[in-house]
């Protein structure tokens, strides 16, 4: 076989490669749209690439007193928001001092970020329910607010402290001669330079409590402080006989605020998911 038909056998298969995996990506997402605009409730009672689509499902959802979908909206956009933008800030600011500091405690405290990632967060869920209970952060989205930035800090600290140590120590050098401290030299030289990864953390940290229910499950009881995972649960349990047209139209609804996210940091995830890996 000539090397140019090899060639030609490795295109077909790289591009029949990828077409297979958009199918495989593609089609549960279409599928879900089509059920969300299809009539009735049931996952298979008539075809879901057929006529007579409505925007039905969509419409109860922000009409329907029954329906507490609007509020469990703003409650995961209020847990997203508070915690992506503070956990951002609290692993910078411990990222920055493991990377150009030297301290006491800080090998040993590098090993304990390194062992904590070992470990699934169910093993703390018992343990998590009982603080939160003797603070009385029981039932409250703050509780689960302070978990989910605890609980970020670890992995993260430990990844955007290998894209700090990437950054010349010269600048930070540079700034001290002219007069600069610490937190001067912080805020406008490495946090700039730091974008990339720091817009990682951020989008990771925004996307958690949309796809998370296991944490809400344990620890929020009233329907009023539900996230959107939790309360959708509603849709295919006993409670709404098992409406998954609801629960398709739900779901997809959740992308919206992620896309948007997604599209304001798009021009740095790209250099962030490459970087941090450089151990110092």
């Amino acid at each position: 076989m000539s090397s140019k038909m090899k060639s030609k056998l490795e295109v077909f298969a790289i591009y029949g490669f990828l077409l297979f995996m958009l199918t495989i990506i593609a089609y549960p997402l279409l599928w879900t749209i089509g059920l969300s605009l299809k009539p009735g409730t049931s996952l298979y009672s008539t075809g879901v690439f057929t006529d007579g689509w409505s925007f039905t499902h969509y419409k109860w959802l922000f009409t329907d007193p029954r329906s507490n979908y609007v509020t469990w909206y703003k409650n995961t956009l209020f847990v997203a928001i508070i915690t992506s933008v503070s956990a951002t800030i609290l692993i910078s600011l411990v990222a920055y001092a493991f990377s150009r500091y030297r301290f006491k405690g800080r090998k040993y405290g590098l090993y304990a970020f390194l062992l904590l990632q070992m470990f699934p967060s169910l093993m703390a869920m018992v343990a998590l329910y009982i603080l939160l209970n003797s603070i009385n952060l029981l039932d409250s989205l703050w509780g689960l607010i302070l978990i989910y930035v605890g609980g970020s800090i670890p992995m993260n600290a430990f990844l955007v402290k290998g894209y700090f140590d990437t950054i010349p120590r010269e600048l930070d050098e540079s700034a001290k001669l002219d007069g600069a401290g610490h937190f001067r030299i912080f805020f406008t030289i490495m946090l700039p330079l730091a974008k990339p990864i720091l817009a990682v953390v951020a989008l990771f940290n925004f996307m958690g409590p949309f796809m998370d229910f296991i944490l809400p499950r344990i620890l929020l009881r009233s329907p009023e402080n539900f996230t959107l995972a939790l309360g959708l649960f509603n849709f295919v349990n006993d409670q709404f006989a098992n409406n998954f047209t609801r629960f398709a139209a739900g779901a997809i609804l959740i992308a919206v605020p992620i896309a948007a996210v997604f599209l304001i940091l798009q021009r740095y995830l790209l250099t962030g998911l490459t970087s941090g890996a450089t151990k110092g």
